[in-house]
């Protein structure tokens, strides 16, 4: 779907003004704050790795699960095609893991990292002063700023103060330009951190507080969801949001305290989205999320409510130890529908801690061609027609709590293939029976192939005996789920599950076809088999 020519021009306009404002002969103003000193630093609630550690000062750097050996040269002077790994390392994320160390030397290596960064990149460039790229770094030297201050000689703790006061004037005046609403997020975050820390004049304070208070009121639901409806945004944002929290709680204002109830709410959101295997569910641009960190984040927030809701266009389902989690299809707003997936009516499922259905997940960062490929419908365990996307029209989702049941549907096939699809999924005998029912209703003339996919978990193993009407799959920590259908042929296929530590895994998806016909339902049922 084409962007409103509205959201166009706004982009526009604000692109030229960024351009306007990084010109060489307006970038002399950013020093405005090159003399202002930092201190102090910011909560820092990630864990550390102290092998990480060695690991750095030996040359490897393991960053967003991507090993970059650098035979003694800079990482910073690498080309490494692989973007999570580049954003993580210009990030400084990774400094968390020198928080505990004592070694001078050590800490010495952590402020040489820091300093090499500025002799490379310490005067502005588009890329490695992207808005929310700049907000990361300045918030994660404001965390571990005695490790990059203490020991220091002179010039080299004026340079980093001043490197980082040029980097916060450059938030002040481009985050407001922001054409992505998550990068003016970002910065907004970054800001307030930087002024809690200004080591003489702090009064601007409670006015950061609101300004922050209302860019994140207008970027969530009612529900704390981000309106991206990208878990791994969600949780991004948290990560800063948690380390700024005390700030706004200290300010004692009707602002502050609005802002700690957004950032509870965010916290129950990104718990939703969580299956009962400790993953996030991998929709609209989500994939695997370093586990330590959802853990720590988790522990960072209000006390967990496990029950059954709908959230931002999903709907979850709770019952003894099962969890589904099913995308409506719904559309985010202009300018927040960069990382949305063709996931109309799919859903992933785990029991325990066993994942069982899941998606392909988004297309791993060293292969950025594949992006439009993982996105669309047939990656995902729901219903396509003709392998075509099921993107727009009007989504519907239901929920009944007392009876487990959800009830999802799209009509974005009705124009092209005159049906409307609905799926109803439904927990059974405490969460062991998933039942589901995919029905086409007629809204023209039906045409087309119904497929309707469901994408394993790694490691679970297809059990069929030739010319059965069931399929057992056997689960890695030997749990036994049988499969039976009615009302489509079945076919058993390879597919794939995107991991940010291991890669890809190969896995198989099970594949059930019929006709588009009006009024035609076709059946399935989940069940685990008793030992």
């Amino acid at each position: 779907m084409a962007p409103p020519l509205l959201h166009v021009l706004r982009r526009f306009a604000f692109g030229f003004a960024d351009t306007v404002v990084t010109l060489p002969i307006l970038r002399w103003t950013w020093r405005g704050l090159a003399d202002d000193a930092f201190a102090g630093e910011l909560p820092e609630f990630r864990p550390a790795d102290r092998e990480a550690v060695r690991d750095m000062m030996s040359g490897r750097y393991l960053l967003a699960s991507k090993l970059v050996e650098t035979g003694g040269a800079s990482p910073f002077s690498l080309d490494v095609d692989h973007v999570d790994w580049w954003l993580n390392l210009h990030g400084f994320s990774w400094l968390r893991h020198f928080r505990d160390v004592r070694d001078p030397g050590e800490r010495r290596f952590a402020r040489m990292l820091v300093l090499d960064w500025i002799g490379r990149e310490g005067q502005f460039q588009h890329d490695t002063w992207d808005p929310a790229l700049t907000a990361q770094r300045v918030l994660n030297w404001l965390r571990h700023l005695p490790l990059l201050l203490d020991g220091a000689t002179q010039p080299e703790a004026r340079t980093v103060q001043r490197v980082l006061g040029a980097q916060i004037q450059s938030l002040k005046v481009r985050g407001p330009l922001a054409s992505d609403p998550a990068d003016a997020l970002f910065a907004a975050i970054a800001l307030l951190g930087a002024e809690h820390c200004e080591q003489d004049d702090k009064t601007d304070v409670p006015r950061r507080v609101e300004l922050l208070n209302a860019l994140l009121a207008n970027q969530l639901d009612a529900d704390g969801m981000h309106k991206s409806r990208n878990p791994r945004l969600q949780m991004q944002l948290l990560v800063d949001l948690v380390s700024i929290r005390r700030i706004a709680a200290a300010v004692k204002s009707e602002a502050g305290n609005e802002l700690g109830a957004q950032i509870d709410r965010m916290h129950e959101s990104l718990d939703a989205l969580t299956l009962s295997s400790g993953e996030p569910a991998y929709f609209n641009g989500c994939g695997h999320l370093p586990h330590d960190v959802l853990i720590a984040i988790q522990a960072n927030g209000p006390n967990r409510r496990q029950r059954s809701m709908l959230l931002g266009g999903y709907g979850i389902l709770r019952d003894g130890e099962a969890v589904v989690i099913a995308d409506s299809g719904l559309l985010p707003e202009p300018g927040l529908a960069g990382d949305i997936h063709a996931s109309a009516l799919a859903f992933e499922f785990s029991h325990g801690s066993e994942l069982i259905l899941g998606s392909c997940g988004p297309a791993p960062s060293d292969l950025p061609d594949s992006k439009a490929l993982f996105r669309q419908g047939v990656a995902h365990s729901g219903p396509t027609i003709d392998a075509e996307d099921a993107i727009g029209g009007t989504p519907t989702i239901a929920l009944d709590s007392a009876d487990h049941l959800l009830t999802l549907g799209t009509d974005a096939y009705a124009r092209h293939f005159g049906v409307t699809l609905e799926r109803r999924l439904t927990l059974l005998s405490g969460g062991t029976t998933l039942v589901g029912q995919d029905r086409m209703m007629a809204g023209g003339t039906p045409s087309g192939l119904l497929a309707i996919r469901f994408h394993l978990a790694p490691g679970v193993m297809v059990r069929r005996n030739r010319g059965e009407g069931i399929v057992r799959l056997v689960l890695p920590n030997g749990a036994v789920w049988s499969f039976l259908w009615e009302g489509a042929q079945f076919r058993e296929e390879e597919s794939v599950r995107q991991s940010a530590y291991l890669g890809f895994h190969k896995t198989r998806q099970l594949v059930l076809e019929a006709d588009v016909a009006a009024d035609a339902e076709v059946a399935w049922i989940f069940t685990l088999e008793q030992s």
